[in-house]
């Protein structure tokens, strides 16, 4: 909202008002609630499997490996304490190493990412055109919100 139109709020009785300066790309980036006209097309958001396996970049891979093994994905994904995205473990970095190494050595770093607010039409046909099994969801600070994929957007 723009502070005219705050101030405007203000003087008509309204005691919470706010100057949201990021602005509304970044509010449905955060996957936060909307209205108007566009509200009702369906996002990615509705739609982040959020039970990712994840780790720290000083974990050993040995660890990680068990966790993935034990989960429905192939991979993990590597986040600060604070759950910001740093990089990605495919299968075959876990496979085929030594099981004491940290997860930081051979991460890939700063994976491609989605934000929430994405059209689910158009994030399903660019992973399929792309033959991608699933993609990267963060909010805009990089906080991991899980992953999203192809058949989930139908």
């Amino acid at each position: 909202m723009s502070p005219r139109a705050a101030c405007r709020l203000e003087t008509l009785g309204f005691t919470h008002v706010y100057d949201y300066v990021p602005g509304k790309i970044d509010w449905l980036a955060h996957d936060l609630p909307s209205h108007g006209t566009a509200a009702d097309t369906p996002t990615i958001g509705a739609h982040v499997r959020r039970e990712v396996v994840t780790c720290r970049p000083d974990e050993s891979l040995g660890e990680v490996r068990a966790r993935v093994a034990a989960s429905a994905h192939r991979f993990a994904l590597v986040t600060n304490t604070g759950g910001i995205l740093l990089g990605r473990l495919r299968a075959h970095a876990l496979d085929h190493t030594d099981p004491d190494s940290p997860a930081a050595d051979l991460m890939e770093p700063g994976p491609s990412t989605l934000r929430p607010h994405e059209p689910a039409t158009e994030i399903r046909a660019h992973l399929a055109d792309n033959d991608l099994s699933y993609a990267i969801v963060t909010d805009p600070d990089g906080v991991l919100l899980g992953t999203v994929h192809p058949d989930d957007l139908a």
